[in-house]
This record gives C-alpha cells, sequence and structure tokens, in this order.
C-alpha cells in the first residue's frame, strides 16, 4: 500500500525480500517445524524404543497367523504437518484405529498400503498371497482387522510389561485411507502436527513395505514421559500415617540396653506379688470345663485327603466360541471357509475345566505360544446362568 507516492517500511521490507506486500500473510511464510522443537534426543530414542518392543511382539503374532517370516524393523520417528498428508499418503492406504480402554487414554492410527492390506488378506483366507487385485471387499476387511486385533493384542501386553502395568486395547477398526481423495481421514488426529512413527515392514517375499503409526504430540509425550519417569506424579513420597508406622516399629525394634534388665532380686518380688494377685482371682473365677478332645486327629487325615484331591487330574479347556451348521453346510467346507462363531470380537473367551465354564479370559501370545490371561472368575449365580 502507497501514500503519496512514498514506499511504507513494511513495502520496503517486503522488497528486499524479494516478495510482495500482499505474500507477507501467506501460510507458507510460516516456520516449519521439526520434530526435535518437540522431543530431545534420549525422548525420541524412548519413543522409539516403545515402538520397537511393541512391534516387535507384533511380528511374531502376524507370522502365526500368515504361516510367513514377518519382520518390524526399528522405527524412524518425525513430524508431519496435517495439510501435507496428500504429500505423505499419495497412494490408498488402509487405516487401523486403536484405542487404549485401560493404562492409557488415547488413540492411534495405523497405516499401510492397500495393496499390502491385500496380500495379508489373501493369506489369512489361506490363499498364498497373490491377490489378483488389491480390492477389499467385507471379508477382506474382516482379515485384516482380526489380524490388525491379534498384533496389537500382542503390543498391549508388551507395553503391559515396558510401563508395569496393566494395558488394554479395544478391538481395532479399520477403514480405507484415500487422503487426496477426503476417504477416511475423519481418523486422523485434529492436531496440526502429527507424530508419525515409521517401521519397515517385510512379510516373507511377498511384502517389503512400511507400515506407519500415527500419534497426537501430546499422547507421545505422555507415553515417553511416564517410561522415563515412572514415579512422577506417583506419589513417591511416603504418606504421614506410613512416616508414624515407621516410626513405631523403629520405637519398638529398639535393642534393650543390658543395665535396664531387672536383677534376680527384683524379679523374685515381681514373681511373688503375681502370685498373691493370681490366688486372689482364683477364689472368684470357676474353672471352663471343656470335652476331651485328644483321641481326635483331623489334621493329618484332613492332609492327606487334600493331598488326594490336588493329584486329580483335571481337563483344561479355552472357548473361542460356537456355531451350528448342518450336514449339507458342513460337507460343503474347503480349505480357506470361514465359519462365524457367535462371539463378537474383542469378547472374552471361555475357560472350562472339564467342561464346566469356571472363568472368562482374553488371548495373549507368549513368545511364540499363544496362552489366555484370565480376567475373571465366574460366581456360582454366573455358571449357572451360562449352563440355561
Amino acid at each position: 500500500m502507497m501514500s503519496d507516492g512514498m514506499l511504507s517500511q513494511d513495502e520496503i521490507d517486503a522488497l528486499l525480500r524479494g516478495s510482495s506486500i500482499n505474500d507477507t500473510n501467506d501460510d507458507t511464510t510460516d516456520p516449519v517445524l521439526d520434530v526435535k522443537d518437540y522431543f530431545s534426543e534420549m525422548e525420541l530414542d524412548a519413543l522409539g524404543e516403545i515402538g520397537n518392543i511393541s512391534f516387535g511382539s507384533s511380528a511374531t503374532a502376524l507370522s502365526t497367523l500368515l504361516n510367513q517370516k514377518v519382520e518390524i524393523t526399528t522405527p524412524s520417528v518425525s513430524l508431519v504437518e496435517k495439510r501435507r498428508l496428500s504429500e505423505e499418503f499419495p497412494h490408498p492406504y488402509v487405516a487401523i484405529e486403536v484405542q487404549y480402554t485401560d493404562g492409557f487414554t488415547g488413540s492411534n492410527l495405523l497405516v499401510i498400503k492397500q495393496q499390502d492390506a491385500a496380500v495379508i488378506a489373501d493369506l489369512m483366507l489361506g490363499g498364498e498371497g497373490k491377490p489378483e487385485n488389491t480390492d477389499l471387499g467385507e471379508i477382506q476387511i474382516s482379515a485384516v482387522q482380526e489380524a490388525m486385533n491379534q498384533m496389537m493384542g500382542s503390543a498391549a501386553t508388551s507395553m503391559s510389561t515396558v510401563f508395569s502395568k496393566r494395558i488394554d486395547i479395544s478391538p481395532p477398526v479399520v477403514e480405507l485411507l484415500d487422503v487426496p481423495q477426503g476417504e477416511g481421514t475423519e481418523k486422523i488426529p485434529i492436531d496440526n502436527y502429527i507424530i508419525k512413527v515409521s517401521f519397515r515392514l517385510t512379510v516373507g517375499t511377498l511384502i517389503d513395505s512400511n507400515i506407519m503409526q500415527l500419534l497426537p504430540i501430546e499422547f507421545a509425550q505422555s507415553m515417553v514421559e511416564e517410561l522415563l519417569s515412572p514415579a512422577a506424579g506417583m506419589g513417591a513420597q511416603p504418606e504421614p500415617a506410613q512416616e508414624q508406622s515407621d516410626e513405631l516399629l523403629q520405637e519398638v525394634v529398639q535393642p534393650v540396653e543390658p543395665q535396664s534388665l531387672p536383677n534376680q532380686d527384683s524379679l523374685s518380688r515381681n514373681q511373688g506379688n503375681q502370685n498373691s494377685h493370681q490366688g486372689a482371682l482364683e477364689k472368684n473365677v470357676q474353672p471352663a470345663l471343656f470335652s476331651s478332645f485328644e483321641e481326635f486327629k483331623p489334621a493329618q487325615t484332613e492332609t492327606k485327603n487334600l493331598n488326594m484331591l490336588l493329584d486329580i487330574p483335571l481337563q483344561v479347556t479355552v472357548e473361542l466360541g460356537r456355531t451350528k451348521r448342518s450336514v449339507k453346510e458342513i460337507l460343503e467346507l474347503s480349505s480357506g471357509s470361514i465359519l462365524e462363531l457367535d462371539k463378537l470380537a474383542g469378547e472374552p473367551i471361555d475357560i472350562l475345566i472339564n467342561n464346566r465354564l469356571i472363568a472368562q479370559g482374553e488371548v495373549v501370545v507368549i513368545d511364540e505360544n499363544f496362552g489366555v490371561r484370565v480376567t475373571d472368575i465366574l460366581s456360582q449365580s454366573d455358571r449357572l446362568k451360562k449352563l440355561r
């Protein structure tokens, strides 16, 4: 803007920068932030280590499901500006939303290429991992969701060990993500800047790609802070009641000084006083009469009976679910067929002892084996309801 043929100071500064005055308010002049503006080197290493441990166990779970060698390498952490997401994700992807229900409050988003998801779905459905096209139907999406459910369940178990507390997630939700077309972008965190943790994913000779984790900055900072300072905000100082108990305990266990011990004469006098006082009490107190139990020795018998019970073998069965099919449907089963059970995804599984429902739990992966973590012991009334 000019007045009386003179240039303003803003115009002069703009000309010196080689731009016009209209460009001074352009968004492109905003400073470009880097991940190191939010995290120190140590915090970045901690964030990468969290991902490395959690997804390391996920690789084992996925390898068991796909019957393929799966490797997930050490991650790289970067900062992504939301307005540039189309540059980061130019192709169709599959987004898997994971909500934390226990241990942490927040969510993250896993992103894999749609082509890689199609390979995983084909392997899950009994194929060779070479789908004819990358289009994902309802069955393929369900297969990918189950694979991600097993992966993230294993990751949550590993995180529970790292953070020394129970960490649970809700069943992952799978959606198609096409950023240039605006499809599925509502699942992406709303922050202007997002943390991206990128892993290299290889599945046999079929996949050599990346799997990415998108985290809100605040959520990533909370995990790093808890890992590096586990005692922060957890009441490291002892409570006053505990301090008083410790002081009392100290007084009780103080050693007795030798000179404070009474001599033999004083002990004799005290003993005489106690005897005379006891004699006075015996005149007014009637002796109690009890039956003789000398011949009855239940402890030894009960112990033997208990030992006999402890040696009885019991059959433990873990039931994922049940379904009913006609003879015709059974005869039509083939390799790759899917049977829908009466259990929803994420619903606890039943633990039966000698075909009687005793408890419920959730599937976990320990090293390369499946296991069941007991989450609820059913009461007798609950067991009766299940039998009905």
